[in-house]
């Protein structure tokens, strides 16, 4: 099966070199980076590394990183690849345990694979405790209205059979799924239409210092926590 990384991108220059340094050509068939809007030199940092497969896509202009891993997801539709693999571009996972994440579906034929650095094996290295607490506790809203035992609902390291998007009551395509809303947007609804999802335990390493994420208080909140509001009161489809 044929897989791809796809990494969305705004101003991670200096990040996203320490990302692309621990890849390699048989961790993935090839990498997407999707370069949403970057006024930094995320870029250059990206065409230094030639000796990977990678594919660079622009955004002209910042479009949420929902849109970018939407820009992502089509183009592994296009050109038919089987896995698509997500991972952030500001260093926190680590492409070596991308193994971890497809192997269940090649071995296992699951649908939907999360990384969870609270399961057995994980690691959470400095992560700050309010953003722990946070975790937490969204974690532990999802398991109540889903259903299902979710340890770590917002850690963004991930993989998906590409056929998951083709089913046409999951659209990602909706504009309102722009920003931090499309991860969740997928995660609820794969579960809600019973197709085969497991947790693994994978790192989520912060940085000791510096600004750790671009979320910002109340706005994005709004954000992460809309798709499930919406979808479970069926406000949206």
């Amino acid at each position: 099966m044929k897989k791809i990384a796809i990494i969305p991108v705004f101003n991670e220059e200096g990040k996203i070199s320490h990302v692309l340094s621990k890849f390699n050509n048989e961790l993935v068939e090839q990498i997407v980076v999707v370069n949403d809007g970057s006024t930094d030199n995320s870029m250059g940092d990206v065409q230094k590394f030639q000796n990977l497969n990678i594919k660079i896509l622009q955004h002209e202009k910042r479009r949420g990183v929902g849109a970018a891993i939407r820009t992502g997801i089509d183009y592994a539709l296009e050109n038919k690849f089987d896995i698509i693999v997500v991972l952030a571009g500001n260093g926190k996972d680590d492409p070596r345990e991308i193994p971890k994440l497809v192997e269940p579906i090649l071995k296992q034929d699951y649908d939907y694979v999360q990384g969870s650095r609270f399961l057995e094996g994980g690691s959470w290295d400095n992560l700050p405790l309010s953003r722990y607490i946070g975790i937490k506790l969204y974690s532990f809203l999802w398991s109540k209205i889903t259903g299902f035992k979710i340890t770590d609902v917002s850690n963004g390291f991930r993989a998906y059979k590409t056929s998951i998007f083709k089913d046409k009551r999951i659209n990602i395509w909706q504009p309102w799924l722009d920003s931090y809303e499309l991860e969740f947007y997928i995660h609820y609804k794969v579960l809600k239409l019973g197709y085969k999802f497991i947790e693994v335990p994978v790192s989520k390493i912060y940085p000791v210092s510096g600004k750790y994420t671009k979320i910002k208080p109340i706005i994005d909140w709004w954000k992460i926590v809309k798709p499930l509001i919406y979808l479970s009161l069926k406000i949206k489809e």
